[in-house]
């Protein structure tokens, strides 16, 4: 499993702490890395408290809106006001405004700090990384002004100042990246880079300053002209943080003597740079020796049927020997007899070749004169495009006593033929041995000796086929028992596949019948995991498919393991492997040839597909349109999605009559409006002619709503502006305003104040005084705020414009978003003015 790494610290820190139990360490991590905090709660109005004690072993701060650690301290301790809808219930007070908030009782002797660079964004309804810039000091004083991050009961004795010990950096976004630490183990000016087996001495800037984040300038390339410098984001940035106290430091980073270490990691220890000086050496000493990897019968039985079905041997997994390269090979064939305990003369040895289709089969036996040389002149005869390895298959001949004996001696018309056998009923396929025949020999000739091999009756009917190839298809072929060897075309090397004779065989009895049949089916078979899209963490099985099955058959296949009798009701969606969810559009009906063409996502394989059970045949859904429509109601404080289907050359006003079908109105005659909201603004109402086929409700909230009387009268002098609710990001240099949650129209007319329209906006809202006194109300363009005073005429600011395109303009309600952030679509984020949600299918 894969873990953050601060998961993989506290996970790090709670196996040590079982591990230490009972020893003479017992209690150490805590001793250094536990501190505690106090949550508190203090009514403001009558005299209620309520303090709780929390340890923990790091800090998480958040970088978002916060330059430097000092002011993630600073919002850590953050004093919240409880008051109006969010009051308190205090016990025998009832609803009280009142304070919360949190204050150190102590910082441990190694203080972690991990820097929130992830979170969710709502409204894009996915994780994202926080590259802005943070700075952390060489030393951190958590005593300032007069220790404002501590509690009452705070020692104060104790000195918090801390020196920085450590930086770990995340290089890369949310869906990947690397993890690599600075480190000054002494506390001295001495940094070091750990980058996996890597270490390399660094400088202070480099650890510290270039680990802040945010952006970085190139160089200019023309200085003399006056062009701005390209800035871009950096992606490496600081995300966990090791300070030591002070205090602390000599208690914690002590010289450690060999007496020190565990007598059972001195010995792995030393085992491990045994290891590694041996690697060293080998790489040092790789161009003086050759590998020579060794085939067997044994291996081939060992491996076919079991780890490969095609071709002879994985050369990976048979015995390897690094040999001198100008050792003699007889030498060689020493070291072979040692291994094995074949003698030298029993042995006899055949080069592997390439074949123009890929496959790699024994191709020739080693002449005399070629044992006779150097190990490293015979590698460069076998293949001079790898001179570092030899590949070999050895012959050993067996009497009847199953003793070695002299290999036979092979004239120019004797051909080695290696055979795997094939079992229809147990799906089994296995290596039986190889075989010199003649080349102008018929198979028929030979049944005997095969029908032994296959430990059959000796007239037993038997089939032979030729396998000849399987990348990138299967060719598997019948010989023809009539024809010899030689007229099949038949060659050293060459693989015969043995079964019994399938006439008589039905398709129950067996589901591949024939050699070919069953290699076909090795050769394509996948197994996919099935998730579903609704609960993909939860509700997940496999299934053994083919490559080759076409659309229907994967469906099918899912219909029958979730007992569904219709198929066409299964839709499937494709996995990303980069993000690990599944990717936005659907498999429409048929839309994918093979199950392959589902699986890949560009240049990767994947073994996941997602599916969901629909209510209607996918291809009658394919000639519908459906969309989610948020439908705002006129006098109730929540809101109610609904999902519209209708044929696709159905208009926006089909949508609003099928919608009035379903949704509460508060009047019979009311008329409804579609509008399109993004980033909390409203981009368009769409004119009820629209056809709905191109509407995207996938990044875009569709929400209905009705349309006010006062905005049906507005009469020539009237405007219909846009309002919407926004605040300052304190995390930008520059003034710039984050809006959010739910934007509405305002009818203003000629002549009105602000403090006129005011008053409408407050009873539309229906905020609280206390509340509605703290708001400032700005005229925005092109997100400049422009504040505006009770006495102003509102229409003056506002160009008479179609509404259509007004989203650059708005009234803008300054305030607070002080409500946590919860989902209602699949990309918006609602906030304390918003209603609540049900959700209708």
């Amino acid at each position: 499993m894969q873990h953050d790494v601060q998961e993989l610290n506290r996970v790090l820190c709670e196996k040590l702490e079982d591990k230490m139990k009972g020893t003479v360490v017992e209690g150490t991590i805590q001793k250094l890395f536990e501190g505690h905090h106090m949550n508190y709660l203090e009514c403001i109005n009558v005299d209620y408290k309520s303090a709780r004690k929390e340890s923990y072993y790091d800090l998480q701060l958040d970088v978002k809106g916060c330059k430097d650690i000092y002011a993630s301290f600073d919002k850590y301790v953050e004093v919240e006001r409880l008051e109006g809808d969010n009051k308190y219930h205090a016990e025998q007070y009832g609803l009280q405004d009142a304070r919360k908030g949190v204050l150190f009782i102590d910082f441990p002797p190694v203080l972690q700090l991990q820097l929130k660079r992830f979170e969710y964004d709502f409204v894009r309804d996915t994780m994202v990384k926080i590259n802005d810039r943070y700075e952390f000091p060489l030393e951190l004083d958590l005593d300032r002004e007069n220790g404002k991050y501590l509690s009452p009961d705070a020692d104060r004795s104790v000195r918090n100042l801390y020196t920085l010990h450590s930086v770990l950096v995340h290089s890369g976004g949310v869906h990947g990246g690397h993890y690599y630490a600075y480190i000054r183990p002494t506390l001295s000016d001495k940094w070091f880079k750990f980058d996996d087996e890597r270490v390399t001495k660094e400088d202070m800037k480099r650890a510290l300053e270039e680990q802040y984040g945010g952006e970085e300038e190139l160089p200019q390339t023309n200085p003399g002209f006056n062009n701005s410098p390209f800035k871009f984001t950096k992606y490496s940035n600081a995300y966990m943080l090791v300070y030591i106290r002070e205090s602390d430091k000599e208690k914690i980073i002590c010289n450690v003597d060999e007496k020190d270490i565990a007598e059972h990691l001195r010995i792995r220890l030393k085992k491990e740079q045994e290891e590694k000086e041996l690697k060293k050496k080998e790489k040092a000493e790789a161009h003086l020796y050759t590998i020579i990897k060794v085939a067997r019968d044994a291996d081939l039985v060992e491996q076919i049927g079991k780890e490969i079905y095609f071709d002879l041997v994985d050369h990976d997994k048979v015995r390897n020997f690094r040999i001198q390269k100008q050792l003699s090979f007889n030498t060689f064939k020493e070291e072979v007899a040692k291994e094995f305990g074949i003698p030298v003369q029993l042995q006899r040895f055949w080069l592997w070749a390439k074949r123009q289709n890929h496959t790699y089969r024994p191709n020739r036996p080693l002449t005399p004169q070629e044992e006779a040389q150097s190990v490293g002149q015979l590698r460069e005869v076998s293949n001079k495009a790898n001179n570092a390895e030899l590949k070999l298959f050895l012959e050993v001949a067996f009497g009847v006593d199953l003793r070695p004996i002299p290999p036979p001696e092979k004239i120019k018309e004797d051909i080695l033929l290696f055979f795997k056998l094939y079992d229809p009923l147990k799906e089994e396929l296995r290596y039986v041995g190889r075989l010199f025949v003649k080349g102008n020999s018929k198979p028929m000739e030979n049944f005997e000796k095969l029908n032994e091999m296959a430990g059959f009756a000796p007239d037993e009917e038997i089939e032979l086929f030729e396998e000849i190839k399987y990348d990138p298809h299967v060719m598997c072929e019948r010989i023809d028992m009539k024809l010899s060897f030689r007229d099949s075309q038949l060659e050293d090397g060459d693989i015969i596949c043995i079964q019994k004779s399938s006439q008589g065989q039905s398709s129950e009895e067996c589901r591949y019948p024939t050699v070919p049949a069953f290699l076909d089916y090795v050769h394509n078979r996948q197994m996919v995991r099935f998730r579903s899209l609704e609960k993909a963490k939860e509700d997940e099985f496999s299934l053994e498919l083919s490559k080759q099955n076409n659309y229907d058959e994967v469906v099918q296949s899912v219909a029958r393991h979730l007992g569904l009798e219709d198929p066409s009701k299964i839709r499937l969606t494709p996995h990303n492997c980069y993000s690990q969810q599944p990717k936005p559009q659907p498999i429409k009906y048929r839309g994918a040839e093979r199950l392959t063409d589902m699986l890949v996502h560009y240049n990767q394989i994947s073994d996941i597909l997602y599916y969901e059970v629909l209510d209607i045949p996918l291809p009658e859904l394919q000639g519908l349109k459906t969309l989610k429509i948020a439908f705002h109601h006129a006098t109730k404080d929540e809101v109610v999605i609904h999902t519209i289907r209708l044929p696709k050359q159905s208009t926006v006003g089909d949508v609003i009559s099928d919608l009035k079908t379903k949704v509460e109105l508060s009047h019979p005659d009311a008329e409804l409006r579609l509008l399109e909201v993004f980033y909390h603004k409203i981009y368009k109402i769409f004119p009820l002619h629209e056809k709905i086929e191109n509407i995207n409700d996938q990044y875009w909230t569709l929400r209905a709503e009705e349309i006010p009387e006062e905005e049906k009268n507005l009469g020539a002098l009237g405007r219909l502006i846009h309002v919407y609710h926004f605040m300052k990001d304190p995390a930008q240099n520059q003034v710039q305003v984050q809006n959010f949650g739910d934007p509405f129209f305002l009818a203003i007319h000629e002549g009105e104040t602000l403090e006129e329209v005011k008053i409408r906006i407050q009873k539309k809202l229906r905020v609280s005084d206390e509340e509605f006194s703290k708001w400032k109300f700005a005229f925005l363009s092109l997100g400049r705020p422009e504040y505006l005073q009770d006495s102003d005429i509102v229409s003056s600011r506002f160009q008479k414009r179609d509404v259509y395109g007004a989203w650059e303009q708005y009234l803008g309600l300054e305030h607070s978003d002080n409500t946590p952030k919860r989902s209602y679509a699949a990309n918006q984020n609602r906030h304390a003015y918003e209603k609540p949600v049900r959700i209708y299918n």
